[in-house]
């Protein structure tokens, strides 16, 4: 600690020391994912040796910024038009700016995204990566502002918004079932292994759909595929129906995880002429077109939007006690639903 009439060391000090950027100790300080043992030691060292005593109140002192971040994790799914729709919306007649970050190509995790928006200083993080892990989350909050979208934890330092995904996923297995579907296939992500997995909402939607097949006396139907993240929906899906139709697996419905999904099954099914009921997750646009008629689950990707930014503004005005609010789903039955043939 400073003596009195002693400057007070500043991060600037820490990073002369160390012989680093300042972004860097402010990595360090915040446990950021990807230091190294070596950047942390030598920043480590810096500030035992200058005495430096991060503070909470820096952020307060040196003002707002007027801008808010939002990390988008593919800004190829027309469902997160719609949750950027909510959020600017939200902001109209405010001060604030919303500055975006898209996730690294090919990685969904996030965490590059979200320190790259705490590192431009922005008064309050909207994160949208499902797998960064909670204490590393924890660890952004304490100095910035976080409201997560999509997640099912319940963290004490950040705020969270999600649709139910399960009360979702059950909508539409009771539907497939009233039609007469026992052969329903969940066609998923294969997200990366984490321990947040069950937070995420494919793996509610999974976890719900093997339930629903079990509690319904169909196991003997389960049928689970993934298809990788950064994989072509398209190709995955001609090929997969290609092959089950050659080999007389194909189901009677497939309930696909989101709606690009459901719209590359579509496209699989026009192009082999078979007859297979589709569902899909989000409702984008495109789902309640004439020539699509996609049945689909209207999770109010909007209205999260918007709510999440006025959560986190809250949280910039003062409020520190979590807030978790989950949006009731609705199920938009379309003309890709019918009765199994036969």
């Amino acid at each position: 600690m400073a003596k009195p009439g002693e400057r007070a060391a500043t991060i600037e000090d820490v990073a002369r020391a160390a012989g680093v950027s300042r972004a860097a100790v402010s990595k360090v300080l915040r446990n950021a994912y990807g230091v190294s043992e070596g950047m942390r030691q030598r920043v480590g060292d810096a500030i035992e040796e200058l005495h430096y005593r991060p503070s909470v109140a820096a952020r307060a002192m040196r003002g707002s910024s007027f801008t808010l971040g939002i990390e988008i994790p593919d800004f190829g799914n027309p469902f997160f038009a719609k949750v950027l729709l909510g959020a600017t919306g939200a902001l109209v007649g405010t001060n604030y700016q919303l500055i975006i970050a898209p996730a690294e190509a090919g990685n969904r995790v996030g965490y590059r995204a979200i320190e790259a928006l705490v590192d431009q200083q922005v008064d309050g993080v909207i994160g949208v990566a499902p797998l960064v892990t909670r204490e590393w989350l924890e660890s952004i909050a304490e100095r910035t502002p976080v409201v997560m979208f999509g997640r099912h934890d319940l963290s004490d330092a950040y705020d969270t918004v999600a649709g139910d995904d399960e009360r979702g996923t059950l909508a539409i297995m009771n539907h497939l079932f009233e039609l007469g579907h026992d052969d329903v296939l969940h066609l998923t992500i294969d997200v990366v292994e984490s321990e947040q997995r069950s937070h995420t909402p494919h793996e509610v939607r999974l976890s719900t759909y093997l339930r629903a097949m079990e509690d319904s006396g169909r196991s003997e139907h389960i049928r689970v595929a993934k298809v990788g993240d950064s994989e072509d929906f398209a190709g995955f899906a001609l090929r997969f129906l290609r092959d089950a139709v050659a080999t007389g697996t194909a189901p009677t419905a497939i309930f696909a995880a989101h709606d690009e999904l459901a719209l590359a099954v579509l496209g699989a099914i026009t192009e082999l002429g078979v007859d297979i009921s589709v569902v899909g997750y989000d409702d984008v646009p495109m789902a309640a077109h004439p020539k699509v008629s996609l049945t689909s689950v209207d999770q109010k990707g909007q209205e999260m939007g918007g709510r999440a930014i006025e959560m986190l503004l809250e949280r910039v005005q003062g409020r520190t006690e979590a807030v978790h609010e989950t949006y009731q789903p609705d199920l938009m039955v379309r003309g890709t639903t019918r009765a199994p043939r036969g």
